[in-house]
């Protein structure tokens, strides 16, 4: 499976994302619009991950390079590409698809748990061998409405829409399945700890060191990324 990575920032690493494909000697390439207006051929790879950012999705003034992206991305989920959106990359999907993205009632910031708002009787192929319940990673303070024609997935208690699913190969997470404690230290540094005077913003001395949360959001990671893989032979 060749993967391909949109970047948002040198600080976005691409963390279990990148163990993944290196343990499954995947092909895995990354391109960033706001240093190049050169996109990858479509045909070029079999599934396209969208991280996050710092920036929001209608700053283009700052950052005009964001209207190339939205283009691209649209241009992948109409050529049938599967697509996984983290974070800002969940927000970009869900306006590239035609919802709103605003400010969240609460900023996210820490370790809190999600759940699947889909049993498993009726839970979509992607989302096979997940857990209905895991305590992720987040980091963003935004949220989206859920796309027309898009399955709800996943919510937590300060931010009711935490994923979707559109057209059984498009995903968007509001959360970071990605995280690693470097990937985790790399946001403090860059935006600063949170106080934990919010209901939903955790303590920086919280965040770290997380092994149990760490292992099972490895584990959700890999699992999706092997359903993703399932999907590009079918």
């Amino acid at each position: 499976m060749k993967i391909h990575v949109l970047q948002h920032s040198a600080l976005n690493t691409l963390a279990s994302i990148e163990e993944y494909a290196g343990i499954k000697n995947y092909p895995l390439e990354s391109t960033r619009f706001y240093e190049s207006k050169n996109p990858p051929a479509i045909e070029s790879f079999d599934l396209l991950v969208i991280m996050g950012g710092p920036m929001g999705i209608y700053d283009y003034e700052e950052n005009p390079w964001l209207r190339d992206e939205k283009a691209f991305i649209k241009q992948a989920i109409e050529a049938g590409k599967p697509v996984l959106g983290i974070c800002l990359g969940a927000q970009l999907l869900a306006d590239v698809l035609g919802a709103r993205v605003y400010e969240n009632e609460h900023r996210e910031m820490g370790w809190f748990p999600i759940k699947a708002v889909q049993t498993d009787e009726n839970k979509p192929e992607l989302f096979k061998g997940l857990a209905e319940e895991i305590t992720v990673f987040h980091w963003h303070s935004r949220t989206f409405d859920l796309p027309a024609g898009s399955v709800h997935i996943f919510r937590s208690e300060g931010c009711k829409n935490q994923g979707f699913i559109y057209g059984g190969r498009v995903v968007a997470l509001q959360f970071h399945p990605e995280a690693t404690d470097e990937r985790i230290k790399t946001m403090i540094v860059r935006f600063g700890p949170g106080t934990g005077d919010e209901p939903f913003v955790q303590k920086k001395e919280e965040m770290f060191e997380q092994e149990e949360h760490l292992a099972s959001s490895k584990e959700f990671m890999f699992t999706l990324l092997d359903n993703f893989e399932e999907i590009t032979h079918s």
